[in-house]
């Protein structure tokens, strides 16, 4: 018999590869598509859940492979009613991921990296080391368990993702695009992809890649500063990503793709709430159409930034909008448990830099 250590991660496979190793044992091709059915349509954790299929074919599928699912380690409920979780892995790393509800939504922030290396001044996550990817099946685990919690606590179903958790998703292009086709696909859970949003630091290339490989979802883009100076200042990548070149590529992803673009700009006092702050980002806005999401500081451990006053945050939001630019204004959600833009950190279990 067979150890566990030697068993295939049966999520690693395409539907082709199960098929031939399906063929190799004997069995149907069609048995293959069934047993793939049941991975990533019905989000089966054990093969014995494999009802269709005969005890023999469920005992082999057991003793050559395994599926890895994360499990939820811990899971903290909100005041306002935002639940976070601690996702752990098959190989013991913990990532956190985000049930946001609304009257009007309930949307699901996930992750994509453990850890991550980007190292912004106003994240917690990027106190962390990157550990490594998650690979597309970890990304789609979170999605499954963040659905069922909706479902569970508030008799809604899911209606929106949004990869603005634990990690910089384009730095897993691979692991993104191949989850966004399992949560998409009419052979995977059959979510439209309009209703996914990924969210990026600003890698140009990556944005550029993006366009050229036809993606359907939204993208947001984490500005915070309209000036190259004072977005290096908080965002080390903009060394190597300037708002040129990032708006070069944005142009780009808007032409080919005609998908929804939004900023993001987390509003820090005394250092982009200014008025010329917000001409600033008027003037990016003319340069690559978009929406602009205003968010409110969520203070981290040893942060160097503090909260910008309401009223500063308001008359910031009345300028650009009066530009003719659509701005959202968003309150923090689930601040008592961590779970706010910023603040997913494994604060139980992190490794810091």
């Amino acid at each position: 018999m067979e150890t566990a250590a030697a068993k295939k991660d049966i999520r690693k496979l395409s539907l082709d590869q199960l098929k031939e190793a399906f063929v190799a044992q004997g069995e149907k091709a069609f048995r293959a598509k069934q047993v793939y059915e049941w991975l990533w349509k019905k989000s089966a954790v054990s093969f014995q859940d494999m009802t269709n299929l005969s005890k023999p074919l469920r005992e082999w599928l057991d003793n050559h492979f395994e599926i890895r699912a994360l499990s939820v380690a811990d899971e903290q409920i909100s005041s306002d009613g935002t639940i976070k979780s601690g996702f752990k892995m098959a190989d013991g790393n913990v990532v956190e991921g985000v049930l946001i509800p609304t009257p009007k939504r309930m949307t699901a922030c996930i992750s994509s990296q453990v850890g991550c290396s980007l190292s912004c001044k106003f994240c917690a996550t990027g106190t962390l080391a990157r550990l490594r990817n998650l690979d597309t099946a970890e990304i789609y685990d979170q999605v499954v368990a963040i659905t069922k919690q909706a479902e569970n606590n508030y008799q809604q179903p899911l209606t929106n993702i949004v990869y603005m958790g634990m990690g910089e998703p384009l730095m897993n292009y691979k692991g993104l695009l191949e989850s966004v086709e399992k949560i998409t696909s009419p052979e995977g859970l059959g979510m439209s992809p309009k209703r996914i949003t990924v969210s990026t630091a600003g890698i140009a290339r990556y944005i550029k890649k993006l366009a050229d490989d036809d993606v359907r979802f939204n993208l947001a883009l984490s500005l915070h500063a309209a000036n190259d100076e004072k977005r290096s200042e908080i965002m080390p990548i903009n060394d190597s990503n300037s708002l040129d070149a990032l708006a070069e590529a944005l142009k780009y992803f808007l032409t080919k793709t005609k998908n929804s673009i939004t900023y993001e700009y987390i509003i820090f006092k005394d250092f982009n709430d200014s008025l010329l702050d917000a001409k600033e980002l008027v003037k990016f806005c003319r340069r690559v159409p978009a929406k602009v999401n205003i968010i409110e500081y969520n203070p981290i451990d040893d942060g160097k930034f503090e909260k910008a006053p309401e009223e500063r945050v308001d008359a910031f939001a009345s300028h650009v909008e009066k530009a003719g630019i659509q701005v959202n204004i968003r309150r923090s959600r689930g601040k008592d448990i961590d779970a706010a833009c910023g603040q997913l950190a494994n604060k139980n279990d992190a490794v810091k830099k």
